[in-house]
Protein backbone atom coordinates (compact mmCIF):
# COMPACT_ATOMS: atom_id res chain seq x y z
CA UNK A 1 0.00 0.00 0.00
CA UNK A 2 1.35 3.33 -1.12
CA UNK A 3 2.31 6.20 1.37
CA UNK A 4 -1.09 7.89 0.09
CA UNK A 5 -3.46 5.17 0.23
CA UNK A 6 -1.88 4.06 3.54
CA UNK A 7 -3.69 7.81 4.72
CA UNK A 8 -6.57 7.62 3.24
CA UNK A 9 -6.91 4.32 5.31
CA UNK A 10 -6.08 5.82 8.32
CA UNK A 11 -8.59 8.50 7.70
CA UNK A 12 -11.85 6.13 6.71
CA UNK A 13 -11.29 3.78 10.22
CA UNK A 14 -11.08 7.45 11.92
CA UNK A 15 -14.02 8.40 9.86
CA UNK A 16 -16.19 5.51 10.63
CA UNK A 17 -14.96 5.60 14.38
CA UNK A 18 -16.25 8.59 14.71
CA UNK A 19 -19.61 7.94 13.39
CA UNK A 20 -19.72 5.07 15.46
CA UNK A 21 -19.04 7.13 18.39
CA UNK A 22 -21.83 9.98 17.39
CA UNK A 23 -24.52 7.78 17.04
CA UNK A 24 -23.26 5.73 20.71
CA UNK A 25 -24.07 9.82 22.16
CA UNK A 26 -27.32 10.29 19.86
CA UNK A 27 -27.29 12.61 16.80
CA UNK A 28 -29.71 14.53 17.85
CA UNK A 29 -30.11 14.29 21.69
CA UNK A 30 -26.38 15.58 22.91
CA UNK A 31 -24.79 17.97 20.94
CA UNK A 32 -22.61 19.09 23.81
CA UNK A 33 -21.32 15.49 24.07
CA UNK A 34 -20.86 15.49 19.72
CA UNK A 35 -18.82 18.76 19.90
CA UNK A 36 -16.66 17.73 22.74
CA UNK A 37 -16.04 14.49 20.87
CA UNK A 38 -15.31 16.18 17.58
CA UNK A 39 -12.95 18.67 19.35
CA UNK A 40 -11.14 15.80 20.80
CA UNK A 41 -10.78 14.10 17.35
CA UNK A 42 -9.23 16.91 15.99
CA UNK A 43 -7.27 17.62 18.87
CA UNK A 44 -5.92 13.90 18.32
CA UNK A 45 -4.82 14.66 14.51
CA UNK A 46 -1.26 15.48 14.07
CA UNK A 47 -0.67 19.04 11.71
CA UNK A 48 2.71 19.90 9.89
CA UNK A 49 3.93 23.00 11.58
CA UNK A 50 4.09 26.19 8.80
CA UNK A 51 6.90 26.44 6.99
CA UNK A 52 8.79 29.19 9.39
CA UNK A 53 9.10 27.30 11.91
CA UNK A 54 10.95 25.05 9.84
CA UNK A 55 15.12 25.30 11.30
CA UNK A 56 15.90 25.97 8.07
CA UNK A 57 13.96 29.17 7.42
CA UNK A 58 15.37 30.38 11.14
CA UNK A 59 18.80 29.97 9.32
CA UNK A 60 17.82 32.05 6.43
CA UNK A 61 16.22 34.42 8.79
CA UNK A 62 19.90 34.68 10.56
CA UNK A 63 21.73 35.12 7.75
CA UNK A 64 19.41 37.87 6.59
CA UNK A 65 19.46 39.74 9.78
CA UNK A 66 23.56 39.25 9.65
CA UNK A 67 23.35 41.16 6.15
CA UNK A 68 21.36 43.95 7.75
CA UNK A 69 23.38 43.88 11.28
CA UNK A 70 26.83 44.65 9.06
CA UNK A 71 25.01 46.33 5.70
CA UNK A 72 26.37 43.21 3.40
CA UNK A 73 24.19 42.91 0.02
CA UNK A 74 23.80 39.62 -0.65
CA UNK A 75 26.28 38.95 -3.51
CA UNK A 76 24.39 35.82 -5.01
CA UNK A 77 21.12 35.58 -7.17
CA UNK A 78 22.90 38.70 -9.18
CA UNK A 79 21.04 38.39 -12.36
CA UNK A 80 23.65 38.72 -15.63
CA UNK A 81 22.81 39.99 -18.86
CA UNK A 82 23.86 37.98 -21.86
CA UNK A 83 26.37 35.29 -22.07
CA UNK A 84 28.87 35.38 -19.10
CA UNK A 85 32.20 34.52 -20.49
CA UNK A 86 35.87 35.61 -19.22
CA UNK A 87 33.65 38.95 -18.78
CA UNK A 88 30.05 39.69 -17.84
CA UNK A 89 27.35 42.13 -17.86
CA UNK A 90 25.49 42.53 -14.42
CA UNK A 91 23.37 46.15 -13.93
CA UNK A 92 24.44 47.43 -17.22
CA UNK A 93 28.09 47.27 -15.56
CA UNK A 94 30.79 44.96 -17.91
CA UNK A 95 33.52 43.52 -14.93
CA UNK A 96 35.95 41.12 -15.34
CA UNK A 97 34.03 37.12 -14.80
CA UNK A 98 35.67 34.71 -12.55
CA UNK A 99 32.68 32.77 -11.95
CA UNK A 100 31.62 30.68 -15.39
CA UNK A 101 31.99 27.25 -15.62
CA UNK A 102 32.62 27.88 -19.60
CA UNK A 103 36.41 26.70 -18.88
CA UNK A 104 37.18 26.17 -22.95
CA UNK A 105 34.83 29.36 -24.40
CA UNK A 106 32.53 26.97 -25.50
CA UNK A 107 29.33 28.90 -24.60
CA UNK A 108 29.15 31.24 -27.84
CA UNK A 109 30.68 29.27 -30.53
CA UNK A 110 28.95 29.00 -33.50
CA UNK A 111 29.31 25.72 -33.94
CA UNK A 112 26.98 25.15 -31.36
CA UNK A 113 24.74 27.60 -31.47
CA UNK A 114 23.88 26.71 -35.31
CA UNK A 115 23.54 22.72 -33.99
CA UNK A 116 20.91 23.45 -31.45
CA UNK A 117 19.28 25.82 -33.41
CA UNK A 118 18.71 22.55 -36.08
CA UNK A 119 18.16 20.26 -33.43
CA UNK A 120 15.21 23.23 -32.10
CA UNK A 121 14.33 23.40 -36.21
CA UNK A 122 13.90 19.27 -36.59
CA UNK A 123 13.33 18.06 -33.12
CA UNK A 124 11.43 20.91 -31.73
CA UNK A 125 12.49 22.21 -27.81
CA UNK A 126 11.26 18.77 -25.88
CA UNK A 127 11.65 15.33 -26.28
CA UNK A 128 8.29 15.83 -24.42
CA UNK A 129 8.60 12.39 -22.62
CA UNK A 130 10.81 10.04 -21.01
CA UNK A 131 13.13 8.01 -23.37
CA UNK A 132 11.84 4.83 -22.20
CA UNK A 133 8.01 5.86 -23.30
CA UNK A 134 8.42 8.02 -26.53
CA UNK A 135 11.30 10.57 -26.02
CA UNK A 136 13.60 8.93 -27.63
CA UNK A 137 15.46 10.66 -30.52
CA UNK A 138 18.27 10.40 -32.70
CA UNK A 139 20.07 13.41 -31.36
CA UNK A 140 20.52 11.39 -27.74
CA UNK A 141 22.11 8.67 -29.50
CA UNK A 142 24.56 10.40 -30.95
CA UNK A 143 25.70 12.63 -27.76
CA UNK A 144 25.91 8.73 -25.81
CA UNK A 145 28.18 7.37 -28.71
CA UNK A 146 30.41 10.23 -28.84
CA UNK A 147 30.83 10.78 -25.41
CA UNK A 148 31.65 6.77 -25.23
CA UNK A 149 33.81 7.18 -27.71
CA UNK A 150 35.65 9.95 -25.91
CA UNK A 151 36.48 8.02 -22.98
CA UNK A 152 37.09 5.33 -24.92
CA UNK A 153 34.98 2.58 -23.65
CA UNK A 154 31.89 0.74 -24.63
CA UNK A 155 28.50 2.78 -24.10
CA UNK A 156 27.19 6.02 -22.41
CA UNK A 157 23.60 7.47 -21.39
CA UNK A 158 22.87 10.85 -21.05
CA UNK A 159 20.51 12.17 -18.31
CA UNK A 160 18.75 15.32 -17.94
CA UNK A 161 20.79 16.74 -14.95
CA UNK A 162 23.84 16.22 -13.59
CA UNK A 163 23.28 16.25 -9.81
CA UNK A 164 20.49 14.02 -10.59
CA UNK A 165 22.49 11.92 -12.49
CA UNK A 166 25.21 11.12 -9.54
CA UNK A 167 22.00 10.43 -7.28
CA UNK A 168 20.01 7.81 -9.53
CA UNK A 169 22.87 5.88 -10.43
CA UNK A 170 23.68 5.27 -6.77
CA UNK A 171 20.78 4.49 -5.82
CA UNK A 172 20.46 2.28 -8.73
CA UNK A 173 23.54 -0.08 -8.26
CA UNK A 174 23.75 -0.26 -4.60
CA UNK A 175 21.56 -1.03 -1.31
CA UNK A 176 21.39 -1.26 2.13
CA UNK A 177 23.71 -4.50 2.13
CA UNK A 178 26.28 -2.15 0.56
CA UNK A 179 29.18 0.21 1.63
CA UNK A 180 30.34 3.43 -0.25
CA UNK A 181 33.52 5.33 0.59
CA UNK A 182 33.84 8.46 -0.69
CA UNK A 183 36.11 11.23 -0.56
CA UNK A 184 35.44 13.60 2.46
CA UNK A 185 35.25 16.49 -0.01
CA UNK A 186 33.20 14.49 -2.57
CA UNK A 187 29.70 16.89 -4.21
CA UNK A 188 26.52 16.74 -2.45
CA UNK A 189 25.04 14.72 -5.06
CA UNK A 190 27.01 12.10 -4.12
CA UNK A 191 26.15 12.08 -0.59
CA UNK A 192 22.34 12.48 -1.28
CA UNK A 193 22.98 9.40 -3.44
CA UNK A 194 23.89 7.52 -0.91
CA UNK A 195 21.10 8.59 1.42
CA UNK A 196 18.90 7.63 -0.63
CA UNK A 197 20.12 4.02 -1.60
CA UNK A 198 20.16 3.61 2.05
CA UNK A 199 24.18 1.98 1.41
CA UNK A 200 26.49 1.96 4.58
CA UNK A 201 28.42 5.44 3.81
CA UNK A 202 31.98 6.21 5.00
CA UNK A 203 34.36 9.48 3.77
CA UNK A 204 38.00 8.75 3.78
CA UNK A 205 40.37 12.21 4.28
CA UNK A 206 40.77 14.17 0.96
CA UNK A 207 43.01 12.31 -1.66
CA UNK A 208 44.86 9.72 1.46
CA UNK A 209 44.40 6.25 -0.27
CA UNK A 210 46.05 4.91 2.87
CA UNK A 211 43.23 5.91 4.83
CA UNK A 212 40.87 4.69 2.35
CA UNK A 213 43.02 1.44 2.18
CA UNK A 214 42.20 0.95 6.04
CA UNK A 215 38.63 1.77 5.98
CA UNK A 216 38.54 -1.30 3.18
CA UNK A 217 40.25 -3.58 5.11
CA UNK A 218 38.01 -2.57 7.77
CA UNK A 219 34.49 -2.67 6.20
CA UNK A 220 34.75 -4.03 2.77
CA UNK A 221 34.09 -7.74 4.73
CA UNK A 222 31.11 -7.03 6.39
CA UNK A 223 29.10 -5.62 2.82
CA UNK A 224 28.00 -7.28 -0.22
CA UNK A 225 29.09 -4.60 -2.71
CA UNK A 226 31.97 -1.80 -2.30
CA UNK A 227 31.78 1.51 -4.42
CA UNK A 228 34.59 4.09 -4.16
CA UNK A 229 33.80 6.84 -5.43
CA UNK A 230 36.15 10.51 -5.99
CA UNK A 231 36.59 13.81 -8.06
CA UNK A 232 39.04 13.89 -11.25
CA UNK A 233 38.81 17.42 -10.39
CA UNK A 234 37.67 18.57 -6.66
CA UNK A 235 35.56 21.64 -7.19
CA UNK A 236 36.16 23.55 -4.04
CA UNK A 237 39.65 23.31 -4.10
CA UNK A 238 41.30 22.49 -7.51
CA UNK A 239 43.11 19.60 -7.20
CA UNK A 240 43.25 16.24 -8.96
CA UNK A 241 42.81 12.46 -7.15
CA UNK A 242 45.50 9.76 -7.55
CA UNK A 243 43.66 7.93 -10.48
CA UNK A 244 46.88 5.23 -11.21
CA UNK A 245 47.00 4.89 -7.17
CA UNK A 246 42.85 4.46 -6.71
CA UNK A 247 43.60 2.04 -9.60
CA UNK A 248 46.24 0.16 -8.02
CA UNK A 249 44.03 -0.89 -4.46
CA UNK A 250 41.27 -1.37 -6.93
CA UNK A 251 42.75 -4.43 -8.55
CA UNK A 252 43.80 -5.37 -5.09
CA UNK A 253 40.47 -5.28 -2.99
CA UNK A 254 37.96 -5.42 -6.02
CA UNK A 255 35.66 -2.23 -5.56
CA UNK A 256 34.01 -0.60 -8.33
CA UNK A 257 35.55 2.66 -9.12
CA UNK A 258 33.30 5.36 -9.55
CA UNK A 259 34.93 8.74 -11.14
CA UNK A 260 33.11 12.58 -11.11
CA UNK A 261 34.74 14.05 -13.79
CA UNK A 262 32.29 17.43 -13.92
CA UNK A 263 35.26 19.63 -13.86
CA UNK A 264 37.95 17.79 -15.03
CA UNK A 265 36.47 17.03 -18.92
CA UNK A 266 37.74 19.46 -21.24
CA UNK A 267 40.37 20.68 -18.71
CA UNK A 268 42.50 17.84 -17.67
CA UNK A 269 45.06 15.83 -20.39
CA UNK A 270 46.57 17.14 -23.84
CA UNK A 271 43.89 17.07 -26.00
CA UNK A 272 41.47 17.56 -22.04
CA UNK A 273 39.78 14.10 -22.36
CA UNK A 274 40.03 14.72 -18.55
CA UNK A 275 41.62 12.22 -15.97
CA UNK A 276 43.01 9.01 -17.55
CA UNK A 277 44.54 11.24 -20.31
CA UNK A 278 46.29 13.61 -17.38
CA UNK A 279 47.54 10.18 -15.96
CA UNK A 280 48.04 7.81 -19.21
CA UNK A 281 45.36 5.07 -17.52
CA UNK A 282 43.58 2.66 -19.66
CA UNK A 283 40.05 4.49 -19.30
CA UNK A 284 38.33 0.99 -19.08
CA UNK A 285 40.28 0.05 -15.86
CA UNK A 286 37.35 2.68 -14.34
CA UNK A 287 33.70 1.05 -13.51
CA UNK A 288 31.87 4.37 -13.27
CA UNK A 289 32.48 7.37 -15.27
CA UNK A 290 30.32 10.52 -14.23
CA UNK A 291 30.21 13.47 -16.16
CA UNK A 292 28.17 16.90 -16.34
CA UNK A 293 27.41 18.23 -19.81
CA UNK A 294 26.41 22.11 -18.03
CA UNK A 295 30.23 22.73 -17.37
CA UNK A 296 32.83 22.75 -20.37
CA UNK A 297 30.60 21.83 -22.78
CA UNK A 298 28.36 24.79 -22.33
CA UNK A 299 24.91 22.19 -22.22
CA UNK A 300 23.44 21.51 -19.04
CA UNK A 301 22.64 17.73 -17.94
CA UNK A 302 24.98 14.47 -17.01
CA UNK A 303 26.36 10.92 -18.37
CA UNK A 304 27.77 8.10 -17.15
CA UNK A 305 30.18 6.05 -19.25
CA UNK A 306 31.38 2.67 -19.27
CA UNK A 307 30.78 -1.13 -20.09
CA UNK A 308 27.34 -2.68 -22.31
CA UNK A 309 26.57 -3.93 -19.07
CA UNK A 310 26.63 -1.01 -17.09
CA UNK A 311 24.61 1.92 -18.83
CA UNK A 312 21.92 -1.55 -19.84
CA UNK A 313 21.58 -1.86 -16.03
CA UNK A 314 21.03 2.34 -15.86
CA UNK A 315 18.88 2.66 -18.93
CA UNK A 316 16.56 -0.24 -17.53
CA UNK A 317 15.90 0.19 -13.65
CA UNK A 318 17.97 4.14 -13.08
CA UNK A 319 14.81 5.89 -11.25
CA UNK A 320 16.23 9.44 -12.70
CA UNK A 321 16.25 8.08 -16.32
CA UNK A 322 13.71 5.67 -16.66
CA UNK A 323 11.06 8.35 -15.19
CA UNK A 324 12.57 11.48 -16.18
CA UNK A 325 11.63 13.44 -19.61
CA UNK A 326 14.88 12.82 -22.11
CA UNK A 327 17.51 15.75 -22.71
CA UNK A 328 16.05 18.10 -24.51
CA UNK A 329 17.58 17.80 -28.33
CA UNK A 330 18.80 21.14 -28.86
CA UNK A 331 21.22 20.70 -25.41
CA UNK A 332 21.63 17.60 -26.38
CA UNK A 333 23.00 18.96 -29.75
CA UNK A 334 25.08 21.57 -28.17
CA UNK A 335 26.77 19.13 -25.89
CA UNK A 336 27.55 16.92 -29.06
CA UNK A 337 29.10 19.44 -30.98
CA UNK A 338 31.22 20.24 -27.83
CA UNK A 339 33.02 17.02 -27.47
CA UNK A 340 34.05 17.64 -31.29
CA UNK A 341 34.97 20.65 -30.58
CA UNK A 342 36.86 19.48 -27.71
CA UNK A 343 38.51 16.61 -29.90
CA UNK A 344 39.45 19.08 -32.81
CA UNK A 345 40.90 22.00 -31.00
CA UNK A 346 43.14 20.81 -28.08
CA UNK A 347 44.89 24.23 -28.07
CA UNK A 348 41.87 25.72 -25.48
CA UNK A 349 42.64 22.89 -23.31
CA UNK A 350 46.36 24.35 -23.53
CA UNK A 351 45.32 27.99 -23.04
CA UNK A 352 43.37 27.09 -20.41
CA UNK A 353 46.32 25.26 -18.72
CA UNK A 354 48.70 28.24 -19.36
CA UNK A 355 45.61 30.83 -17.68
CA UNK A 356 45.24 27.95 -14.52
CA UNK A 357 48.94 27.92 -13.56
CA UNK A 358 49.79 32.13 -13.86
CA UNK A 359 46.40 32.38 -11.75
CA UNK A 360 47.78 30.16 -8.85
CA UNK A 361 51.69 31.31 -9.55
CA UNK A 362 50.61 35.17 -9.14
CA UNK A 363 48.48 34.71 -6.14
CA UNK A 364 50.79 32.51 -4.02
CA UNK A 365 53.32 34.75 -5.25
CA UNK A 366 51.72 37.62 -3.83
CA UNK A 367 50.73 35.59 -0.15
CA UNK A 368 47.35 34.17 -1.29
CA UNK A 369 46.37 31.30 0.06
CA UNK A 370 45.34 29.09 -2.55
CA UNK A 371 45.07 25.34 -0.43
CA UNK A 372 46.06 22.82 -2.44
CA UNK A 373 45.08 23.81 -6.24
CA UNK A 374 47.21 22.47 -8.96
CA UNK A 375 46.38 25.51 -11.01
CA UNK A 376 44.23 24.53 -13.28
CA UNK A 377 40.71 25.64 -13.68
CA UNK A 378 39.64 26.16 -10.39
CA UNK A 379 41.75 28.23 -7.81
CA UNK A 380 40.61 29.05 -4.11
CA UNK A 381 41.48 32.03 -2.14
CA UNK A 382 40.87 30.92 0.99
CA UNK A 383 40.26 33.44 3.30
CA UNK A 384 39.11 31.77 6.31
CA UNK A 385 36.20 33.39 7.97
CA UNK A 386 32.64 33.39 5.93
CA UNK A 387 31.86 37.26 6.87
CA UNK A 388 35.42 38.43 5.46
CA UNK A 389 34.70 36.38 2.46
CA UNK A 390 31.36 37.78 1.61
CA UNK A 391 32.71 41.29 1.94
CA UNK A 392 35.54 40.91 -0.33
CA UNK A 393 33.40 39.70 -2.83
CA UNK A 394 31.64 42.45 -2.37
CA UNK A 395 33.77 44.34 -2.67
CA UNK A 396 35.41 42.82 -5.58
CA UNK A 397 32.40 43.61 -7.40
CA UNK A 398 32.42 47.16 -6.70
CA UNK A 399 35.60 47.21 -8.34
CA UNK A 400 34.66 45.41 -11.20
CA UNK A 401 35.50 41.54 -10.40
CA UNK A 402 32.88 39.19 -10.49
CA UNK A 403 34.18 36.03 -8.01
CA UNK A 404 32.02 34.60 -5.36
CA UNK A 405 32.37 33.29 -2.07
CA UNK A 406 31.83 30.10 -0.87
CA UNK A 407 30.83 29.46 2.82
CA UNK A 408 29.94 27.46 5.02
CA UNK A 409 28.36 24.61 4.77
CA UNK A 410 29.68 23.68 1.37
CA UNK A 411 33.14 24.23 3.57
CA UNK A 412 34.38 24.70 6.87
CA UNK A 413 33.29 27.68 8.39
CA UNK A 414 37.72 28.39 8.66
CA UNK A 415 37.87 27.55 5.49
CA UNK A 416 35.29 30.56 3.89
CA UNK A 417 36.80 31.11 0.53
CA UNK A 418 36.56 32.80 -3.09
CA UNK A 419 36.46 30.13 -5.89
CA UNK A 420 37.74 31.68 -8.86
CA UNK A 421 36.89 30.09 -12.11
CA UNK A 422 39.94 30.47 -14.94
CA UNK A 423 38.79 29.91 -18.71
CA UNK A 424 40.92 29.98 -21.45
CA UNK A 425 39.32 33.10 -22.45
CA UNK A 426 40.62 35.41 -19.71
CA UNK A 427 43.46 37.51 -20.78
CA UNK A 428 47.06 37.92 -18.94
CA UNK A 429 46.43 41.06 -18.13
CA UNK A 430 42.70 40.36 -16.88
CA UNK A 431 44.36 37.26 -14.53
CA UNK A 432 47.23 40.20 -13.62
CA UNK A 433 44.05 42.77 -12.03
CA UNK A 434 42.02 39.93 -10.55
CA UNK A 435 45.25 38.84 -7.95
CA UNK A 436 45.95 42.16 -7.33
CA UNK A 437 42.80 43.68 -6.31
CA UNK A 438 41.83 40.13 -4.53
CA UNK A 439 45.25 40.94 -3.06
CA UNK A 440 44.86 44.60 -2.11
CA UNK A 441 41.03 44.10 -0.93
CA UNK A 442 41.50 41.01 1.57
CA UNK A 443 44.74 42.73 3.11
CA UNK A 444 42.63 45.92 3.77
CA UNK A 445 39.41 43.85 5.19
CA UNK A 446 42.21 41.94 7.86
CA UNK A 447 43.43 45.72 8.52
CA UNK A 448 40.17 47.29 9.44
CA UNK A 449 39.46 43.26 11.17
CA UNK A 450 36.30 42.96 9.42
CA UNK A 451 34.73 39.09 10.15
CA UNK A 452 32.73 36.94 12.02
CA UNK A 453 33.38 38.63 14.92
CA UNK A 454 31.98 42.03 13.71
CA UNK A 455 28.59 39.98 14.53
CA UNK A 456 26.46 40.62 17.31
CA UNK A 457 25.04 37.39 17.93
CA UNK A 458 22.15 38.85 20.31
CA UNK A 459 20.35 41.16 18.14
CA UNK A 460 20.33 39.00 15.43
CA UNK A 461 18.71 36.47 17.97
CA UNK A 462 15.93 39.46 18.31
CA UNK A 463 15.50 40.40 15.33
CA UNK A 464 14.32 37.05 14.23
CA UNK A 465 12.43 36.89 17.41
CA UNK A 466 10.53 40.14 15.98
CA UNK A 467 10.04 39.18 13.12
CA UNK A 468 8.31 35.45 14.02
CA UNK A 469 6.30 37.80 16.52
CA UNK A 470 4.89 39.81 13.36
CA UNK A 471 4.07 36.78 11.70
CA UNK A 472 1.92 35.58 14.17
CA UNK A 473 0.38 39.13 14.57
CA UNK A 474 -1.20 39.17 10.78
Amino acid sequence: MTAIGGNQAQNQVRAAALDFMRNRVGVGGQPQKRAALEARERASIKTSPPFSELPQYRQVLAHQAAGRQLRIENPFFRPHDGSAGATTTIDGRTLLNFASYDYLGLNQHPALRSSASEAIAHFGVSASASRLVAGERAIHLELEETIASFYGVDAAVAMVSGYLTNVTTIACLVGPSDLVLHDELIHNSVLAGAQFSGVTRRGFRHNDLDDLERQLIALAPRHRRVLVVVEGLYSMDGDIADLPGLIRLKSSYGFWLMVDEAHALGVLGETGRGSYEHFGCDPKDIDIWMGTLSKTTASCGGYIAGSHELIAVLKGYAGGFVYSVGMAPALAAAARESFRIIAREPERTQRLKLNGRRFLDKARAIGLDTGVSAGYAVTPVVVGDSVRAVYLSNELFEAGINVLPILFPAVPERQARLRFFITCEHSEAQIDEAVRLTAEKLASLVDRRVGMSSIDAEEIARQIAMEGDLRTSR
